[in-house]
């Protein structure tokens, strides 16, 4: 059945071509940065990076604080989050001596415990890193994927993330081109008809039962 879905909007859709990020890096920021807000505001933060040269982890460990938070301002919430992206760096430069490719060499999951003991990187973040940003097989979930699934009774309304993500890992290939792909498609369908007050009437996902708004 997930397969049948992913090909359904796959042909509907098309490729998403997400993440946007021109570096494992730049993909890394982007996760911690669109925590609690949208990706447009996210892409004036990093634009904003990318002006002032400091888009890379020397640049940001070598940054105070003070000089961090008004880069990052228009992501929101970003004094905490210039506390994790500090947090971040430190645990790069600490671990694997700045290089991300470094970080990338390490196994799926030692990689991921050691990500959710950074503090300010949960689930999402720390997948986001690992699917996005290292080419990992793991799947991401998020709200979206949450309100598509339990709208069709594919997994209760109280499931946790790793219940959610089981589903997917479980009865899917262990392919990180379809977990990126699938779940980049689930966002789509979230934002345009899978929305708080969806539209079950033009959804295309009918086929699999009607959905509980």
């Amino acid at each position: 059945m997930l397969l049948e879905i992913y090909q359904t909007l796959y042909r509907a859709y098309g490729p998403r071509h997400w993440w946007p990020g021109e570096t494992p890096f730049e993909v890394a920021v982007g996760a911690i940065l669109t925590q609690n807000t949208s990706w447009k505001n996210v892409e004036k933060a990093i634009q904003e990076l990318k002006n002032r040269a400091v888009l890379n982890a020397e640049g940001i460990h070598q940054l105070e604080k003070s000089q961090l938070a008004p880069l990052i301002r228009s992501s929101g919430y970003y004094r905490i989050k210039t506390m994790r992206l500090k947090n971040f760096v430190n645990f790069l430069f600490e671990n694997y001596n700045g290089s991300i490719k470094r970080m990338g060499k390490e196994g799926l999951e030692t990689l991921r415990k050691k990500l959710l003991g950074v503090n300010g990187i949960g689930p999402e973040t720390a997948d986001s890193i690992l699917l996005y940003g290292l080419n990992k097989p793991i799947f991401v979930v998020d709200a979206y994927t949450k309100r598509i699934l339990s709208r069709h009774e594919m997994i209760p309304n109280n499931a946790s993330y790793e219940e959610i993500q089981r589903v997917f890992m479980d009865h899917l290939p262990l392919d990180e081109k379809l977990f990126n792909e699938y779940h980049a498609l689930i966002i789509h369908l979230g934002k345009t008809l899978c929305k708080k007050v969806p539209r079950c009437d033009i959804c295309l996902l009918k086929a699999w039962g009607r959905a509980h708004p």
